[in-house]
Protein backbone atom coordinates (compact mmCIF):
# COMPACT_ATOMS: atom_id res chain seq x y z
CA UNK A 1 0.00 0.00 0.00
CA UNK A 2 1.34 3.29 -0.73
CA UNK A 3 1.97 5.93 1.99
CA UNK A 4 -1.01 7.79 2.90
CA UNK A 5 -0.36 11.79 2.90
CA UNK A 6 -2.65 13.61 5.38
CA UNK A 7 -4.04 16.76 5.62
CA UNK A 8 -7.02 18.30 8.03
CA UNK A 9 -10.78 18.17 7.95
CA UNK A 10 -13.31 21.07 7.76
CA UNK A 11 -13.17 23.52 9.60
CA UNK A 12 -11.78 26.65 8.13
CA UNK A 13 -11.38 30.17 9.42
CA UNK A 14 -13.97 32.64 7.36
CA UNK A 15 -15.58 32.62 5.16
CA UNK A 16 -16.97 29.62 6.74
CA UNK A 17 -19.36 29.07 3.53
CA UNK A 18 -16.58 27.98 1.75
CA UNK A 19 -14.96 25.52 3.36
CA UNK A 20 -12.65 22.50 2.95
CA UNK A 21 -9.28 20.89 4.57
CA UNK A 22 -5.99 21.66 6.40
CA UNK A 23 -2.56 19.87 5.97
CA UNK A 24 -0.97 19.02 9.23
CA UNK A 25 1.73 16.21 9.78
CA UNK A 26 1.19 12.91 10.76
CA UNK A 27 0.07 12.00 14.35
CA UNK A 28 2.43 8.99 15.44
CA UNK A 29 0.53 9.10 18.93
CA UNK A 30 -2.91 10.02 20.73
CA UNK A 31 -2.33 13.15 22.98
CA UNK A 32 -2.96 12.87 26.35
CA UNK A 33 -6.09 13.50 27.77
CA UNK A 34 -6.91 16.37 29.74
CA UNK A 35 -8.99 17.03 32.90
CA UNK A 36 -11.65 19.20 33.58
CA UNK A 37 -13.38 20.64 36.42
CA UNK A 38 -17.35 19.03 37.21
CA UNK A 39 -19.95 20.74 34.47
CA UNK A 40 -22.70 20.64 36.81
CA UNK A 41 -22.64 24.17 36.24
CA UNK A 42 -22.36 25.31 32.78
CA UNK A 43 -25.34 24.18 30.93
CA UNK A 44 -25.47 21.31 28.64
CA UNK A 45 -26.61 23.39 25.33
CA UNK A 46 -26.01 26.71 24.38
CA UNK A 47 -29.72 27.17 24.01
CA UNK A 48 -30.64 26.53 27.56
CA UNK A 49 -26.96 28.55 28.58
CA UNK A 50 -28.33 32.06 30.40
CA UNK A 51 -26.35 34.89 28.95
CA UNK A 52 -25.74 36.28 32.70
CA UNK A 53 -24.13 33.30 33.43
CA UNK A 54 -21.12 34.54 35.98
CA UNK A 55 -17.50 33.48 35.31
CA UNK A 56 -16.79 29.82 35.96
CA UNK A 57 -13.24 28.94 37.69
CA UNK A 58 -10.81 27.26 36.09
CA UNK A 59 -9.24 24.24 36.75
CA UNK A 60 -5.65 23.77 35.35
CA UNK A 61 -4.35 20.52 34.38
CA UNK A 62 -4.09 18.10 37.02
CA UNK A 63 -0.97 17.06 38.00
CA UNK A 64 -0.49 12.96 37.46
CA UNK A 65 2.55 11.73 38.58
CA UNK A 66 4.54 15.04 38.58
CA UNK A 67 3.29 15.79 35.26
CA UNK A 68 0.97 17.68 33.33
CA UNK A 69 -1.67 16.10 31.23
CA UNK A 70 -2.59 19.01 29.43
CA UNK A 71 -3.46 22.51 29.62
CA UNK A 72 -6.95 24.02 28.85
CA UNK A 73 -7.17 27.34 26.96
CA UNK A 74 -11.21 27.78 27.05
CA UNK A 75 -14.39 26.08 27.70
CA UNK A 76 -17.42 25.87 25.77
CA UNK A 77 -20.31 25.32 27.70
CA UNK A 78 -19.18 20.97 28.39
CA UNK A 79 -16.58 21.15 25.61
CA UNK A 80 -12.94 22.40 25.78
CA UNK A 81 -9.64 23.22 23.82
CA UNK A 82 -6.79 22.48 25.06
CA UNK A 83 -3.31 24.49 24.56
CA UNK A 84 -2.20 21.52 22.20
CA UNK A 85 -5.02 21.79 20.01
CA UNK A 86 -4.81 25.75 19.68
CA UNK A 87 -0.97 25.02 18.59
CA UNK A 88 -2.00 22.68 15.97
CA UNK A 89 -4.37 25.44 14.65
CA UNK A 90 -1.55 27.76 14.49
CA UNK A 91 1.14 25.50 13.29
CA UNK A 92 -1.26 24.24 9.98
CA UNK A 93 -2.75 27.84 9.18
CA UNK A 94 0.21 27.86 6.19
CA UNK A 95 -1.58 25.08 5.05
CA UNK A 96 -5.12 26.07 6.11
CA UNK A 97 -4.32 29.01 3.88
CA UNK A 98 -3.02 27.26 0.67
CA UNK A 99 -6.48 25.22 0.81
CA UNK A 100 -8.26 28.29 0.53
CA UNK A 101 -6.54 29.76 -1.57
CA UNK A 102 -6.70 27.10 -4.21
CA UNK A 103 -3.74 28.82 -6.04
CA UNK A 104 -5.51 32.08 -6.89
CA UNK A 105 -3.60 34.18 -4.10
CA UNK A 106 -0.55 36.30 -4.81
CA UNK A 107 2.18 36.11 -1.81
CA UNK A 108 1.30 39.01 0.06
CA UNK A 109 -2.42 38.16 -0.05
CA UNK A 110 -1.27 34.33 0.87
CA UNK A 111 1.24 35.77 3.59
CA UNK A 112 -2.18 38.13 4.85
CA UNK A 113 -4.42 35.15 5.12
CA UNK A 114 -1.91 33.07 6.69
CA UNK A 115 -1.13 35.86 9.79
CA UNK A 116 -5.34 36.35 9.92
CA UNK A 117 -5.38 32.53 10.48
CA UNK A 118 -3.32 32.34 12.79
CA UNK A 119 -4.59 35.23 14.67
CA UNK A 120 -8.00 33.62 14.82
CA UNK A 121 -6.72 30.29 15.56
CA UNK A 122 -8.42 30.31 18.96
CA UNK A 123 -11.88 31.88 18.00
CA UNK A 124 -12.09 29.50 15.31
CA UNK A 125 -11.69 26.48 17.67
CA UNK A 126 -14.22 27.98 19.61
CA UNK A 127 -16.67 29.13 17.09
CA UNK A 128 -16.18 25.19 15.49
CA UNK A 129 -17.66 23.83 18.89
CA UNK A 130 -20.39 26.36 19.37
CA UNK A 131 -21.36 25.31 15.57
CA UNK A 132 -21.29 21.70 16.28
CA UNK A 133 -23.17 21.84 19.34
CA UNK A 134 -25.68 23.92 17.69
CA UNK A 135 -25.69 21.19 15.08
CA UNK A 136 -26.69 18.72 17.41
CA UNK A 137 -29.68 20.73 19.36
CA UNK A 138 -30.52 20.75 15.91
CA UNK A 139 -31.27 17.15 15.90
CA UNK A 140 -29.27 17.15 12.16
CA UNK A 141 -28.67 13.71 10.78
CA UNK A 142 -25.06 13.82 8.73
CA UNK A 143 -24.63 9.79 9.21
CA UNK A 144 -25.54 9.57 5.19
CA UNK A 145 -22.92 12.28 4.66
CA UNK A 146 -20.19 10.71 6.80
CA UNK A 147 -20.71 7.45 5.20
CA UNK A 148 -20.16 9.17 1.39
CA UNK A 149 -17.32 11.00 2.84
CA UNK A 150 -15.63 7.63 4.25
CA UNK A 151 -16.36 6.22 1.01
CA UNK A 152 -15.03 9.07 -1.26
CA UNK A 153 -11.74 8.93 1.04
CA UNK A 154 -11.22 5.15 0.76
CA UNK A 155 -11.17 5.35 -3.01
CA UNK A 156 -9.12 8.38 -3.02
CA UNK A 157 -6.30 6.09 -1.06
CA UNK A 158 -7.44 2.50 -3.28
CA UNK A 159 -8.53 0.86 -0.53
CA UNK A 160 -10.50 -2.42 -1.62
CA UNK A 161 -13.16 -1.81 1.99
CA UNK A 162 -13.74 0.39 4.80
CA UNK A 163 -12.15 -2.07 7.00
CA UNK A 164 -8.75 -1.46 4.86
CA UNK A 165 -9.24 2.28 5.57
CA UNK A 166 -9.45 1.78 9.15
CA UNK A 167 -6.71 -0.12 9.11
CA UNK A 168 -5.09 2.17 7.76
CA UNK A 169 -5.97 5.20 10.06
CA UNK A 170 -5.05 3.12 13.02
CA UNK A 171 -2.02 2.78 11.71
CA UNK A 172 -1.29 6.36 12.03
CA UNK A 173 -1.86 6.30 15.22
CA UNK A 174 -5.37 7.80 14.72
CA UNK A 175 -8.29 6.50 17.11
CA UNK A 176 -10.79 5.03 14.23
CA UNK A 177 -14.10 6.81 16.31
CA UNK A 178 -12.81 9.95 16.66
CA UNK A 179 -11.74 10.11 12.49
CA UNK A 180 -15.08 9.64 11.99
CA UNK A 181 -16.35 12.06 14.58
CA UNK A 182 -14.37 14.79 13.39
CA UNK A 183 -15.56 13.67 9.82
CA UNK A 184 -19.15 14.29 11.42
CA UNK A 185 -18.49 17.55 12.97
CA UNK A 186 -17.46 19.05 9.81
CA UNK A 187 -20.11 17.96 8.23
CA UNK A 188 -22.82 19.50 10.73
CA UNK A 189 -20.98 22.75 10.74
CA UNK A 190 -21.26 23.20 7.01
CA UNK A 191 -24.62 21.85 7.74
CA UNK A 192 -25.82 24.40 10.34
CA UNK A 193 -23.87 27.59 7.68
CA UNK A 194 -26.47 26.56 5.37
CA UNK A 195 -29.65 26.13 7.05
CA UNK A 196 -29.16 28.52 9.62
CA UNK A 197 -26.92 31.38 7.65
CA UNK A 198 -26.32 30.66 3.70
CA UNK A 199 -30.51 30.35 3.83
CA UNK A 200 -31.66 33.59 4.72
CA UNK A 201 -28.98 35.28 2.27
CA UNK A 202 -30.41 35.99 -1.24
CA UNK A 203 -28.74 37.87 -4.10
CA UNK A 204 -31.16 39.03 -6.39
CA UNK A 205 -30.74 39.99 -10.08
CA UNK A 206 -31.01 44.03 -9.49
CA UNK A 207 -27.93 43.70 -7.07
CA UNK A 208 -26.09 41.60 -9.38
CA UNK A 209 -26.59 44.26 -12.30
CA UNK A 210 -25.72 46.90 -9.81
CA UNK A 211 -22.73 45.20 -9.13
CA UNK A 212 -22.00 44.49 -12.85
CA UNK A 213 -22.35 48.05 -13.73
CA UNK A 214 -20.40 49.69 -11.05
CA UNK A 215 -17.31 47.43 -11.50
CA UNK A 216 -17.44 46.54 -15.32
CA UNK A 217 -13.64 47.97 -15.87
CA UNK A 218 -12.96 44.48 -13.78
CA UNK A 219 -14.80 42.35 -16.25
CA UNK A 220 -12.16 43.92 -19.39
CA UNK A 221 -10.37 40.82 -20.00
CA UNK A 222 -7.93 39.39 -22.18
CA UNK A 223 -8.72 36.05 -24.09
CA UNK A 224 -8.56 33.19 -21.43
CA UNK A 225 -10.07 30.02 -20.36
CA UNK A 226 -11.01 27.97 -17.29
CA UNK A 227 -10.32 24.72 -17.06
CA UNK A 228 -10.65 21.51 -15.27
CA UNK A 229 -9.11 17.96 -15.44
CA UNK A 230 -9.09 14.24 -15.15
CA UNK A 231 -5.49 13.32 -15.01
CA UNK A 232 -4.71 9.24 -15.37
CA UNK A 233 -0.63 9.20 -14.60
CA UNK A 234 1.34 6.05 -16.47
CA UNK A 235 4.52 6.67 -15.20
CA UNK A 236 6.65 3.15 -14.60
CA UNK A 237 3.19 1.11 -16.10
CA UNK A 238 3.66 -1.80 -18.29
CA UNK A 239 2.43 -1.64 -22.04
CA UNK A 240 -0.54 -3.89 -20.52
CA UNK A 241 -1.19 -1.82 -17.66
CA UNK A 242 -1.42 1.41 -19.85
CA UNK A 243 -3.91 -0.30 -22.01
CA UNK A 244 -6.41 -0.89 -18.85
CA UNK A 245 -5.31 2.71 -17.44
CA UNK A 246 -6.75 4.17 -21.35
CA UNK A 247 -10.00 2.19 -20.50
CA UNK A 248 -9.99 3.72 -17.65
CA UNK A 249 -9.70 7.31 -18.41
CA UNK A 250 -12.25 6.74 -21.46
CA UNK A 251 -14.61 5.29 -18.91
CA UNK A 252 -14.24 8.39 -16.57
CA UNK A 253 -15.10 10.12 -20.26
CA UNK A 254 -17.96 8.39 -21.02
CA UNK A 255 -19.68 9.15 -16.68
CA UNK A 256 -19.36 12.42 -17.96
CA UNK A 257 -20.87 12.77 -21.21
CA UNK A 258 -23.73 10.64 -19.88
CA UNK A 259 -24.64 13.56 -17.84
CA UNK A 260 -22.05 13.16 -14.14
CA UNK A 261 -20.43 15.54 -12.86
CA UNK A 262 -16.92 16.25 -13.76
CA UNK A 263 -16.13 17.54 -10.58
CA UNK A 264 -17.16 14.30 -8.97
CA UNK A 265 -15.95 11.73 -11.47
CA UNK A 266 -12.46 13.45 -11.49
CA UNK A 267 -12.08 12.96 -7.31
CA UNK A 268 -12.84 9.46 -8.11
CA UNK A 269 -10.45 8.79 -10.93
CA UNK A 270 -8.37 11.23 -11.16
CA UNK A 271 -4.57 11.02 -10.11
CA UNK A 272 -4.04 14.76 -10.44
CA UNK A 273 -2.92 17.32 -7.58
CA UNK A 274 -6.06 18.69 -8.05
CA UNK A 275 -8.44 15.59 -7.92
CA UNK A 276 -9.77 16.96 -4.42
CA UNK A 277 -10.80 19.92 -6.13
CA UNK A 278 -12.98 18.56 -8.62
CA UNK A 279 -10.05 18.65 -10.79
CA UNK A 280 -10.29 22.23 -10.54
CA UNK A 281 -7.16 23.98 -12.51
CA UNK A 282 -7.51 27.64 -12.70
CA UNK A 283 -7.80 30.47 -15.78
CA UNK A 284 -5.01 30.66 -18.69
CA UNK A 285 -4.21 33.41 -20.76
CA UNK A 286 -3.01 32.34 -24.60
CA UNK A 287 1.02 31.36 -24.16
CA UNK A 288 0.35 29.90 -20.45
CA UNK A 289 -0.28 26.29 -21.85
CA UNK A 290 1.90 24.12 -24.20
CA UNK A 291 1.20 24.79 -27.84
CA UNK A 292 -0.53 21.57 -28.72
CA UNK A 293 -2.82 21.83 -25.66
CA UNK A 294 -3.88 25.27 -26.27
CA UNK A 295 -4.89 24.44 -29.94
CA UNK A 296 -7.26 22.49 -28.44
CA UNK A 297 -8.89 24.11 -25.71
CA UNK A 298 -9.35 27.42 -27.37
CA UNK A 299 -10.88 26.15 -29.76
CA UNK A 300 -13.59 25.05 -27.25
CA UNK A 301 -16.75 26.75 -26.01
CA UNK A 302 -18.24 26.76 -22.05
CA UNK A 303 -18.88 23.09 -20.85
CA UNK A 304 -17.66 21.16 -23.97
CA UNK A 305 -15.05 18.38 -23.14
CA UNK A 306 -11.57 16.90 -24.87
CA UNK A 307 -11.69 13.53 -25.80
CA UNK A 308 -9.01 11.12 -24.27
CA UNK A 309 -5.79 12.79 -24.72
CA UNK A 310 -2.40 11.23 -24.96
CA UNK A 311 0.42 12.86 -22.71
CA UNK A 312 3.98 11.97 -21.62
CA UNK A 313 2.46 11.52 -18.44
CA UNK A 314 -0.66 9.30 -18.97
CA UNK A 315 -4.04 10.37 -20.14
CA UNK A 316 -6.26 14.03 -20.12
CA UNK A 317 -9.38 14.40 -20.31
CA UNK A 318 -10.01 18.94 -20.28
CA UNK A 319 -13.05 20.33 -19.80
CA UNK A 320 -13.47 24.17 -20.28
CA UNK A 321 -15.79 25.51 -17.58
CA UNK A 322 -15.80 28.66 -19.26
CA UNK A 323 -14.21 30.40 -22.28
CA UNK A 324 -13.81 34.64 -21.81
CA UNK A 325 -13.75 36.44 -25.20
CA UNK A 326 -10.87 39.17 -25.00
CA UNK A 327 -12.68 42.76 -24.25
CA UNK A 328 -15.51 43.74 -21.43
CA UNK A 329 -17.28 40.73 -20.68
CA UNK A 330 -21.12 40.97 -21.08
CA UNK A 331 -23.14 39.92 -17.83
CA UNK A 332 -24.40 36.25 -18.49
CA UNK A 333 -20.45 35.08 -18.58
CA UNK A 334 -19.28 36.90 -15.49
CA UNK A 335 -22.83 36.74 -13.27
CA UNK A 336 -22.30 33.49 -11.64
CA UNK A 337 -18.74 35.02 -10.43
CA UNK A 338 -20.55 38.54 -9.32
CA UNK A 339 -23.22 36.25 -7.42
CA UNK A 340 -20.58 34.30 -5.44
CA UNK A 341 -18.26 37.11 -4.73
CA UNK A 342 -21.50 39.24 -3.38
CA UNK A 343 -22.92 36.21 -0.98
CA UNK A 344 -18.92 35.72 0.16
CA UNK A 345 -19.47 39.72 0.97
CA UNK A 346 -22.46 39.44 2.62
CA UNK A 347 -21.94 35.62 4.40
CA UNK A 348 -19.10 36.80 6.52
CA UNK A 349 -20.98 39.36 8.31
CA UNK A 350 -23.71 37.12 8.84
CA UNK A 351 -21.85 34.61 10.01
CA UNK A 352 -20.09 36.84 12.66
CA UNK A 353 -23.72 37.91 13.69
CA UNK A 354 -25.09 34.75 14.40
CA UNK A 355 -21.69 33.13 16.01
CA UNK A 356 -22.05 36.41 18.12
CA UNK A 357 -25.82 35.23 18.88
CA UNK A 358 -24.72 31.55 20.00
CA UNK A 359 -21.70 33.29 22.29
CA UNK A 360 -24.52 35.05 24.14
CA UNK A 361 -26.55 31.77 24.45
CA UNK A 362 -23.72 30.05 25.51
CA UNK A 363 -21.07 29.77 28.16
CA UNK A 364 -17.46 30.47 26.44
CA UNK A 365 -14.62 31.39 29.25
CA UNK A 366 -11.23 31.36 28.27
CA UNK A 367 -8.02 31.06 30.62
CA UNK A 368 -5.61 34.33 30.99
CA UNK A 369 -3.55 34.85 28.86
CA UNK A 370 -4.55 33.54 25.78
CA UNK A 371 -6.76 35.85 23.51
CA UNK A 372 -9.76 35.24 21.98
CA UNK A 373 -10.57 37.86 19.00
CA UNK A 374 -14.39 37.33 19.13
CA UNK A 375 -14.57 38.57 22.81
CA UNK A 376 -17.37 38.05 24.77
CA UNK A 377 -18.19 38.81 28.48
CA UNK A 378 -17.42 35.58 30.01
CA UNK A 379 -13.37 35.88 28.96
CA UNK A 380 -12.08 35.23 31.90
CA UNK A 381 -11.35 32.11 33.92
CA UNK A 382 -10.23 32.58 37.31
CA UNK A 383 -7.02 29.85 38.99
CA UNK A 384 -8.36 27.21 41.41
CA UNK A 385 -6.32 24.84 42.45
CA UNK A 386 -7.54 21.49 41.18
CA UNK A 387 -8.51 17.86 42.88
CA UNK A 388 -8.88 14.62 41.79
CA UNK A 389 -12.64 14.20 42.40
CA UNK A 390 -13.75 17.17 40.36
CA UNK A 391 -11.83 16.54 37.06
CA UNK A 392 -12.93 14.63 33.86
CA UNK A 393 -11.72 14.03 30.22
CA UNK A 394 -12.69 15.20 27.05
CA UNK A 395 -12.45 13.23 23.75
CA UNK A 396 -13.77 13.83 20.05
CA UNK A 397 -13.23 17.32 19.37
CA UNK A 398 -9.72 17.58 18.23
CA UNK A 399 -9.20 18.56 14.65
CA UNK A 400 -8.55 14.88 13.26
CA UNK A 401 -7.30 14.56 10.10
CA UNK A 402 -8.42 12.86 6.53
CA UNK A 403 -6.18 11.12 4.04
CA UNK A 404 -5.45 12.06 0.57
CA UNK A 405 -3.41 14.23 -1.79
CA UNK A 406 -2.81 17.55 -1.19
CA UNK A 407 -2.78 20.01 -4.42
CA UNK A 408 0.48 21.77 -4.81
CA UNK A 409 -1.19 24.64 -2.88
CA UNK A 410 -10.84 23.75 0.84
CA UNK A 411 -16.50 25.40 -4.98
CA UNK A 412 -19.27 25.09 -3.69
Amino acid sequence: MRNLAIIAAFFVALPLAAQQPTNPAPQSQKPAQPTLEKPDEAPATPAAAPAHLPPKKFVPAADTGGKVVEEIVARVNNEIITRSELDHSVATAADDAKQECQNRCTPDQLKAMIEDHQKNALRDLIDQSLLVQRGKDMGLNVEPDVIKQLDEIRIENKLTSMEALEQAVTAQGVDWEEFKNNIRNGILTKRVISEEVGSHITIDKDAIQKYYDDHKQDYVRPEQVVLRSIEINTADKTPAEVAELKKKAETALKRVQDGEDFGEIAKRYSDGSTAKQGGFLGSYKRGELSPQLEAVVFKMKRNDLTSVLETKQGFLIMQVMEHYDEGQQPLDKVENEITNKLYDQRMEPALRDYLKTLREQSYVVVKPGYQDAAGGANSEIQEVSATPEVTKTKKGHKKYLLFGKRPADTGN
